[in-house]
């Protein structure tokens, strides 16, 4: 059985973002509206007897207190069941939760060898010690099979795969927003004894035929929900960036993501990476009942996923 814990899945800044006083950061903050924290995942497929976290946000620390099933394991004094985090871009908001995993853990940093180099660029993350921590980096369309700290296998199998997009925003310096294959990856991830995967692409700039053929099938997809509408930062006063702009691809309209993956057989279909700004926060919402009509969760913090 594969086991995916959503321990947040808003984009950056979070719900509320601190210094945003949109409709639903203020409805979240009033206690109208789930707070939600930046988008990370873990997955298991051992009982939940060990995870490895898809990206590690900013809010890492306080979503791993709020989940039982990242707790110290019965009868261990230091202790953790985090076996390694798999990174699916550079960005502020898939790396800086690894800061607090520095408390001497064992684990691995799995990522395309772009993001590691990032890592490598920044002497700060030499805090997670190489010798406890190894990176492994990942190849695109290679099959790798994950291991547990001590060697063991997790049961896992993980397929990485390049997905339009865009390079980080503090690293885009004089190339603008354009990308190069390592940018952004999707993941696959497959449970080696009942063969159940789950598919799990973070952004996306663009659905094509490659991408299609990657979700397809997938027991559980959880895909890039940043934007409702590609204009909705500038229309809010918030931004003067599009979607397309930031790299994400919006849930609604022709060329959205509800749209555009409407005729492929999927199991369950779940938002994630939604910004503060998307009004499909708000369960209240037209976009709520729009995208849940079309078959799409919008998860709350610690909902879990089990195929």
């Amino acid at each position: 059985m594969l086991r995916v814990i959503v321990l947040g899945s808003a984009a950056g800044g979070g719900l509320p973002q601190w210094n945003c006083a949109c409709d639903q950061c203020r409805a979240a903050r009033a206690g109208g509206m789930a707070a939600n924290g930046q988008m990370s995942l873990a997955v298991s497929a051992d009982d939940g007897l060990n995870w490895f976290l898809i990206n590690a946000s900013p809010d890492l620390r306080q979503q791993i207190i709020a989940s039982s099933a990242l707790a110290p394991r019965p009868g261990r004094l230091r202790d953790s069941p985090i076996a390694g985090v798999i990174l699916t871009n550079a960005e502020v908001d898939a790396i800086a939760g690894l800061l607090t995993l520095r408390e001497g853990a064992a684990f691995s940093i799995l990522a395309h060898p772009k993001v590691l180099s990032t890592l490598a660029q920044n002497s700060i993350f030499d805090v997670l010690d190489p010798a406890r921590v190894p990176r492994v980096a990942l190849t695109l369309d290679q099959p790798f099979f994950p291991v547990l700290p001590d060697g063991a296998p997790s049961g896992l199998r993980l397929d990485a795969f390049d997905v339009p997009g865009k390079v980080a925003l503090y690293l885009e310096g004089g190339a603008g927003a354009a990308t190069q294959p390592g940018d952004t990856i999707g993941l696959n991830l497959t449970d080696l004894h009942s063969g159940a995967r789950a598919c799990i692409i973070a952004g996306s700039a663009a659905i094509t035929p490659a991408l299609e053929a990657q979700i397809s099938g997938a027991d559980l997809l959880f895909f890039d929900g940043t934007l409702w509408s590609d204009d909705e930062m500038i229309r809010a006063g918030l931004s003067q960036k599009t979607g397309q702009r930031m790299g994400h691809l919006s849930m609604s309209g022709p060329d959205g993501v509800i749209a555009r993956l409407a005729h492929l057989d999927i199991g369950r279909r779940v938002f994630v990476h939604i910004n503060n700004s998307n009004p499909v926060h708000d369960p209240a919402s037209a976009e709520r009942r729009q995208a849940e009509a079309a078959g799409w969760c919008v998860p709350a913090a610690n909902m879990e996923f089990t195929t």
